[in-house]
């Protein structure tokens, strides 16, 4: 266990209870939705492949996996301060993601049991499979003295209101983006064990795979939905949703490149390939992906992480609160016209791909 005097920069609840981090664009949202729309679906053009599906998640591959062996039971005292905050930050995220998922599938599973049955059911079971994610994320965080009040979190958080089809855009890409996350970092640390310095790395292999199932669920409700994918406004989403995630984790990890580079991985690099992985994963579906081996793809996204450094100097100086509103402008402005061009750059039309499903 690690010493309660040796909590660098965290605040506490109570002794013990993390003060949740404080909600910004880049944080981990909870989401809701019209969940009378949700129940008018018809998934009849692709029932069968969701019956599929929900065979596989009554199976339960996992349900013996995450239990806590002695490995857990040492002293993670050696972990330097800095190493130390950003692996807390790390387990929060994850928990907070995770647990943000359990409360979206719980209540749609909830509203949906009596009109869409399959598809309640399927719901729950990923309600279940994320609960397991979110309850050991949060026991690891205990080995640091720490934990997160999900019930403060449930009554506190704000809710991001979301139609149906943006709900199937955002949580695919974020169980598909999960996937190719938790395997490369386990396939990192698998070839480099000198690097893994907690021994929750060690389920990731299996972990990703609930991840995975659940991005083919959400894959299969949007192939009984045609109408979410095969219009122009579908394109103009897809392009939307899939630059939303790839730089709202790239932002995000390279922050945090201390974090990877504990584990032994430079965090640009791990980034450009997971989200190269998951584009290309997105193809199967989307109709269109980025262009991300466009040249000017990843330095358009480095001008936005160094703005993201300026914001976070400029917030942190002693100016009076216009100037540096003043200062941040230009700042802001510099991302957003760095966004957009992201968003305007010529994607890949993935129904003009071999092998593209339709």
């Amino acid at each position: 266990m690690v010493d309660s005097l040796k909590k660098p920069g965290i605040e506490e609840i109570r002794p013990g209870v993390k003060v949740p981090a404080k909600e910004t664009i880049l944080t981990p949202r909870f989401y809701t939705t019209d969940f009378d729309e949700m129940a008018k679906m018809d998934i009849s053009a692709n029932e069968d492949e969701l019956q599929a599906i929900l065979e596989e998640f009554r199976v339960d591959y996992n349900r013996h996996h995450f239990v806590r062996d002695a490995e857990f039971e040492q002293s993670w005292e050696h972990l330097d301060p800095q190493t130390y905050q950003l692996f807390v930050e790390f387990l929060e995220r994850s928990c907070t993601a995770e647990f943000s998922g359990f409360l979206l599938y719980k209540e749609l599973a909830r509203k949906l049991k009596d009109k869409s049955p399959l598809v309640a059911e399927c719901f729950s079971l990923m309600s279940r499979d994320e609960a397991r994610h979110a309850g050991f994320l949060n026991k690891a965080m205990s080995d640091f003295n720490l934990s997160l009040d999900l019930g403060f979190l449930t009554q506190h958080r704000s809710y991001t209101f979301f139609k149906p089809k943006f709900i199937f855009y955002a949580t695919y890409l974020s169980e598909k983006i999960g996937y190719w996350r938790y395997i490369t970092i386990y396939r990192h640390l698998e070839a480099h064990p000198e690097n893994r310095i907690y021994p929750i790395f060690r389920f990731f292999e299996n972990w990703c795979q609930d991840e995975n199932r659940h991005g083919d669920f959400f894959d299969a409700i949007m192939k009984s939905q045609p109408q979410f994918l095969n219009d122009w406004k579908a394109k103009l989403w897809a392009r939307f949703f899939l630059l939303s995630v790839f730089a709202t984790m790239y932002l995000n990890d390279i922050q945090r490149s201390g974090f990877y580079a504990a584990l032994g991985l430079d965090a640009r690099e791990y980034d450009i390939h997971v989200i190269r992985k998951t584009n290309e994963t997105a193809g199967r579906i989307f109709p269109l992906i980025l262009n991300v081996d466009h040249p000017e793809f990843f330095s358009r996204l480095d001008i936005c992480t160094q703005n993201t450094e300026k914001l976070g100097a400029i917030a942190e100086s002693n100016a009076p609160k216009p100037i540096k509103f003043l200062r941040k402008l230009p700042v802001l402005a510099s991302t957003g016209v760095q966004l957009l061009r992201l968003y305007l750059m010529k994607p890949i039309d993935t129904l003009s791909l071999e092998g593209s499903v339709r």
